[in-house]
């Protein structure tokens, strides 16, 4: 499988986006979720629009950045409307602003139907395999290695964590608060892809 990203200006801008607010450890995870969410497309047979799959990609954790952090509402939540106002600026219809919230959203849904939506299915498996390992070995071993060559993890273990506890901490009901209670420390430590 060849490594290859949308280009369109809503996918650059994107990206522009989500380095700016972005630590860069989370930027190269954001990477590696879009190519791991289109080797799982082919994994699992499912269709999806590479845009819209891209900026969500790009965008999933914006809502963890202090900028746009929100006292009130999960990340995943805060992330979904920044990511709707970036839409709006795009020049994205409302119905389609509203797929990507939903996709952004639905990402700390463990569960996510592919018929009903099939780029929230995508980021959600891609996320997880990313942190977690879920499914790691679904993921051709050839596209793993190059994909972690080209954006290195980093200190994504320790960002990740840092921001997830100041999450649980202070909203502990949130999707954050049940990772950290289901021990994602330990469960990113185990990751296979750390190890490589």
């Amino acid at each position: 499988m060849e490594l290859t990203f949308p280009s369109g200006p809503a996918c650059v801008t994107a990206t522009e986006v989500a380095a700016a607010y972005s630590a860069p450890s989370l930027l190269n995870h954001s990477m590696r979720v879009y190519a791991w969410a289109v080797a799982l497309g082919g994994v699992h047979h499912v269709d999806f629009d590479a845009e819209l799959l891209f900026v969500a990609a790009m965008l999933h954790d914006v809502g963890l950045a202090a900028e746009f952090d929100s006292h009130t509402k999960p990340f995943e939540v805060a992330g979904g409307h920044v990511a709707w106002v970036f839409a709006a600026g795009a020049g994205w219809p409302p119905g389609r602003r509203a797929r990507l919230t939903e996709v952004i959203v639905r990402h700390m849904q463990a569960d996510v139907d592919p018929a009903e939506d099939p780029e929230g299915f995508l980021l959600s498996r891609a996320a997880a395999a990313d942190i977690a390992g879920r499914d790691v070995a679904d993921l051709p071993a050839g596209l793993r290695a190059e994909v972690l060559e080209r954006y290195p993890r980093l200190d994504l273990v320790d960002e990740f964590l840092r921001c997830f506890r100041d999450q649980a901490d202070r909203k502990p009901d949130s999707s954050a608060g049940a990772a950290m209670r289901n021990d994602l420390a330990t469960r990113m430590a185990r990751n296979p892809l750390e190890g490589n």
